[in-house]
C-alpha cells in the first residue's frame, strides 16, 4: 500500500527530498502559480505558516505550469517572486505536471485519496490538499478556497493527530 511518505519531490536546487522528512507533521500540499489571480493567496498560505509552523505544520508549495502557463520563469525567478511579493518562507520544490499522463506519481496518489468538484482531476492552480500526522489526506479544497479560512481544521489535526 502507498503512503504519502513513499513519494520524492525535487527540490529547486535539483535535489531529491523524500516526504520521509514531514513525517508526523500536518502537510498542506499546494500547486501554485506566480501569474494566477489566485496568486494572492500566498499571502494567507504564509500566515498560516507563521502561526502553525512551530506546532509540526508544514505548506509544500509546488509550482505548475499546467494551467495557462501561470507559472512561467525558473525556480529563482520564481522564489525571488514569491519572497519579494510574499514574503514566503516555506518549502517550495520544482515545477511539476498536476494532471495527465506526465502528472507527477504524488498528484496521481493524492488525486486517488481525494477526489474534487471536477472528479480527480486538479481543476487549476491553488488546489490544497490537507495531510493528517499520519500521511492520511484528509481534505482536499478547492482551488478558490481561502486558506485562511482553514485554521480550525489544522488546529484539530495539531491537536489529536
Amino acid at each position: 500500500m502507498t503512503a504519502i511518505y513513499d513519494f520524492t519531490l525535487e527540490n529547486q536546487d535539483g535535489q531529491q527530498v523524500s516526504l520521509e522528512r514531514y513525517r508526523d507533521k500536518v502537510l498542506l500540499i499546494v500547486n501554485t502559480a506566480t501569474g494566477c489571480g489566485l496568486t494572492p493567496q500566498y499571502e494567507a498560505l504564509q500566515a498560516l505558516y507563521d502561526r502553525y509552523h512551530s506546532l509540526g505544520f508544514e505548506i509544500l508549495d509546488i509550482p505548475c505550469n499546467q494551467f495557462m502557463n501561470q507559472a512561467p520563469g525558473t525556480a529563482q525567478e520564481i522564489n525571488r517572486f514569491c519572497q519579494l511579493n510574499y514574503g514566503t518562507s516555506f518549502p517550495r520544490f520544482a515545477k511539476i505536471k498536476v494532471n495527465g499522463a506526465d502528472a507527477h506519481p504524488l498528484y496521481r496518489w493524492l488525486k486517488e485519496e481525494a477526489r474534487g468538484p471536477v472528479g480527480k482531476a486538479i481543476e487549476w492552480n491553488f488546489v490544497k490538499f490537507l495531510v493528517d500526522r499520519q500521511g492520511k489526506v484528509v481534505k482536499r479544497l478547492a482551488a478558490t478556497s481561502s486558506p485562511d479560512k482553514l485554521s480550525e481544521r489544522i488546529e484539530a489535526l495539531l491537536k489529536t493527530s
